[in-house]
C-alpha cells in the first residue's frame, strides 16, 4: 500500500560546510574524530555560506513539518482528532500508529526518537549560524535565531528537556539541559533577535519564511503555554497581556480574519497565512482518502480518520454533511465541518485545472472537511471499495471479524476521514499551513479569558465568519472546542488539549490506563540519548 511519502533523511545535512558534523551530532553527542566542532569550530567563514547553511535549515523544516508521521503524528493521532486503525494489514506497522492514540508508546517509539533528533539538530545548525565567529549576515542572524527558538520550543514541548549545546564549549563536554524557566528564557531571548533582525512582511505576502510577525505568533505560542512549561499552575497576567499585545502587532500588519475557510488551504495568497511550508500536502490529502476516491496519485492510502465524537464538536446532521460544490450546505452544517459534494466540477480548461479526459476538474469529487457517508464520482456515480461494496464512510471503528468497537480488523469504510487540502487545488502543491491568523486571533481570546476576561466577542467574531452560530457566553470547554473546530489537523491539538488539562481525559479506544496519567504529557526521551548525556533524566512513568 502506498502510505508514506518521501520522509527526509534521519539526519538530514544542514549545509555542505557541516555535513560530517551533522550526521554525527543529531543527539548532540560529538565524537572527537567525526566532528568539525570537535577539531576546533571557528565559525562560519563567509557570510554566503551562512545564508546557504540557513536554506538547508529551511529545507529540513519542509520535511520536518509536511511529515504525517513524527511531529505531526505525535501532534495530532495522540489526541482524540485524529487516529490510524488496521485495515486488514494496511496500517499495522507492528503497532506504531495505534499506541499513539491509545497513548500506549514506549521510549523506543521511532516517530519519538525522530522528533528528538530532528529538531535538536534544527537548534545545533542554528547555534552554529548564531556563534560570534560566523559572518553571517543580520538576515540570517534574524532567521537562525527564529529556527533555534522553533527548535527549542518544539523539544520543550514534546519532552520538557531540552540538550544545548554552546559551540564554544569543549565538544566533548556533555551539553547542558535546559528546563522550565530556563529554556523559556533561552526562546524568548532568541524570539527577541530574531524580531530585531528579521524583515517584515505585510499580510498577503508570499511568507515561505519567517517574519517579524511568525516571531511574534511563536513568542505567544510560548507566553501562552510557560505556566504550563515552567509548572506555576497558572498563566501570569503580565504574560496574558503581552500575549494580546502581539496579536495586536500582528494585526496591525493586516493580518486579520478572512472568509472563506477552505480556500485558505490553497496555495493562494490569503491575510491569515503568516507563515506557510513551502512542502507538499500530499500526506494531508491521501493519508485520509480511500484507494478509489479518486484518480489523482494513484488513490488514496485508506488510513486517517477522525472519532465521531471530535465530529460531532461541530454543528450540522450527525450523519450527513452534504452540499454543493458552488459552497451550498444541505446538512446545516457550519462552513467548517465542509461538505460532500454529488459529483466533480465539470471541466472548462481553466488555467491550472485538468480533467484527466472524463470531462471534470481533477478531484474536484472529492469533499472538504469531513467526509461521512456515501461519496461519488465526478460524473455523480456512487463510488465503491475494493469489494464492490458502497463506499460509505462510517462513523465507527468496529472489526470485520466480530463488528465489536476495534483498531484493528476494520474493513474499507470504518471511520470519517478527515480532509483541508483539496486535490483539486493541487494534490501536491507545496503549501503548508503553519501559523495563521485566527490561531493568533483565538490566543489573544483565551489571553483574554485567563486574565479575568470575557472572550466571547472575540470568538464569535471568528464564529460568524465561518457560519457557525454565536455563543451567548464562552466558558474554557467552549474555548478549546472553537481551537478544535477551527485549527484541526494543524498541528496544534495536542498542545492545545494539555494547556485546557484535557490531553488524559477518556476517549474512544485510549488504554484504561493512560486515562488521567499525566505522565503522559511530555514523551519519554528516547533510551539511547540517556545513556549519551547523563545530564538528562528519564521522565517520569518511563
Amino acid at each position: 500500500m502506498k502510505k508514506v511519502m518521501k520522509q527526509s533523511n534521519k539526519f538530514a545535512t544542514i549545509s555542505l560546510f557541516v555535513t560530517i558534523l551533522l550526521a554525527s551530532c543529531t543527539n548532540l553527542e560529538v565524537e572527537q574524530t567525526d566532528s568539525l566542532l570537535a577539531e576546533g569550530f571557528t565559525g562560519i567563514p563567509t557570510a554566503d555560506e551562512a545564508a546557504s547553511q540557513v536554506t538547508a535549515m529551511y529545507n529540513n523544516v519542509n520535511g520536518y513539518v509536511g511529515d504525517q508521521a513524527n511531529l505531526f503524528a505525535l501532534s495530532e493521532v495522540t489526541t482524540d482528532a485524529l487516529l490510524v486503525p488496521t485495515r486488514g494489514s494496511d496500517w499495522g506497522d507492528n503497532g506504531i500508529w495505534r499506541q499513539l492514540h491509545q497513548h500506549s508508546w514506549t521510549p523506543e517509539h521511532s516517530y519519538i526518537l525522530n522528533v528528538w533528533n530532528q529538531w535538536n539538530e534544527l537548534q545545533l545548525g542554528a547555534s552554529e549560524v548564531l556563534d560570534s565567529r560566523s559572518a553571517s549576515s543580520t538576515e540570517s542572524i534574524g532567521h537562525a535565531a527564529f529556527l533555534r527558538a522553533l527548535g527549542v520550543f518544539v523539544i520543550l514541548d514534546n519532552f520538557g528537556q531540552v540538550p544545548f549545546r554552546d559551540t564554544q564549549s569543549d565538544p566533548l563536554a556533555d551539553p547542558v539541559v535546559l528546563t522550565g524557566e530556563d529554556a523559556v528564557a533561552q526562546i524568548l531571548g532568541d524570539l527577541d533577535t530574531a524580531e530585531s533582525n528579521l524583515p517584515a512582511a505585510a499580510a498577503g505576502s508570499d511568507n515561505r519564511r519567517a517574519t517579524k510577525a511568525a516571531a511574534r505568533f511563536l513568542r505567544a505560542k510560548v507566553l501562552l503555554n510557560r505556566h504550563i512549561y515552567n509548572g506555576s499552575g497558572s498563566a501570569a497576567a503580565s504574560d496574558m497581556t503581552e500575549v494580546i499585545s502581539l496579536v495586536d502587532e500582528i494585526a496591525a500588519e493586516g493580518y486579520e480574519l478572512t472568509a472563506g475557510y477552505f480556500d485558505l488551504f490553497t496555495p493562494d495568497a490569503n491575510n491569515e497565512m503568516i507563515w506557510y511550508i513551502p512542502t507538499s500536502v500530499g500526506n494531508r490529502i491521501f493519508n485520509t482518502l480511500h484507494y478509489n476516491s479518486t484518480e489523482l496519485g494513484g488513490g488514496g492510502w485508506n488510513g486517517f480518520s477522525t472519532l465521531a465524537e471530535f465530529y460531532d464538536l461541530f454543528e450540522g446532521d450527525a450523519n450527513n454533511n452534504r452540499g454543493l460544490n458552488n459552497g451550498t450546505l444541505s446538512d446545516g452544517q457550519e462552513e467548517r465541518r465542509g461538505f460532500v459534494p454529488p459529483g466533480g466540477v465539470a471541466y472548462d480548461g481553466s488555467f491550472g485545472t485538468d480533467d484527466n479526459n472524463d470531462g471534470f476538474v481533477d478531484g474536484s469529487n472529492v469533499g472538504y472537511g469531513f467526509l461521512i457517508g456515501q461519496q461519488y464520482a465526478g460524473n455523480g456515480a456512487a463510488l465503491t471499495d475494493r469489494g464492490s461494496n458502497p463506499l460509505s464512510f462510517t462513523r465507527e471503528f468496529v472489526s470485520a471479524v466480530d463488528n465489536q468497537p476495534s483498531l484493528v480488523d476494520n474493513n474499507e469504510i470504518t471511520g470519517i476521514r478527515v480532509i483541508k487540502y483539496n486535490p483539486r487545488n493541487g494534490a501536491f502543491a507545496e503549501h503548508s499551513v503553519f501559523f495563521r491568523y485566527s490561531d493568533a486571533h483565538l490566543m489573544k481570546a483565551e489571553a483574554l479569558m485567563r486574565s479575568g476576561g470575557d472572550p466571547t466577542s472575540l470568538v464569535n467574531e471568528l464564529r460568524t465568519i465561518r457560519g457557525a452560530t454565536p455563543l451567548g457566553s464562552v466558558s474554557a470547554q467552549d474555548l478549546i472546542d472553537e481551537r478544535g473546530r477551527e485549527l484541526y489537523i494543524e498541528g496544534w491539538r495536542r498542545n492545545d488539549m494539555i494547556r485546557f488539562g484535557q490531553y488524559t481525559k477518556d476517549w474512544e479506544f485510549k488504554d484504561d490506563a493512560a486515562v488521567g496519567d499525566t505522565n503522559r504529557h511530555l514523551f519519554p526521551i528516547p533510551s539511547t540519548q540517556i545513556i549519551l548525556n547523563p545530564n538528562l533524566v528519564q521522565n517520569p512513568g518511563y
